[in-house]
């Protein structure tokens, strides 16, 4: 919402005087979410992160995991929540 209001004014105060401003909110996030772990599946599936990986060296799992999660979240940002 502050990014909205600081970056869209005009949207955010159309959105917020219509009565419209949380349901988009609310889709904005769903979308976001269903993206990050869609992207987070594939990218461990195309790398090679699995269940395996996790019980022989649960460090290199956790190492790939959070670089995973991280480039999830800087497209879904640059997709989703910044556009």
């Amino acid at each position: 919402m502050r990014y909205l209001k600081q970056h869209h004014k005009i949207l955010y105060y159309n959105l917020f005087t219509s009565g419209k401003l949380h349901s988009h909110l609310a889709d904005v996030e769903q979308e976001a979410q269903t993206l990050f772990f869609r992207l987070v599946k594939e990218y461990a599936e195309r790398n090679g992160v699995t269940e395996q990986l996790k019980a022989e060296n649960p460090m290199e799992w956790v190492r790939r995991m959070n670089n995973i999660r991280e480039r999830a979240t800087e497209t879904v940002n640059v997709e989703v929540v910044f556009v």
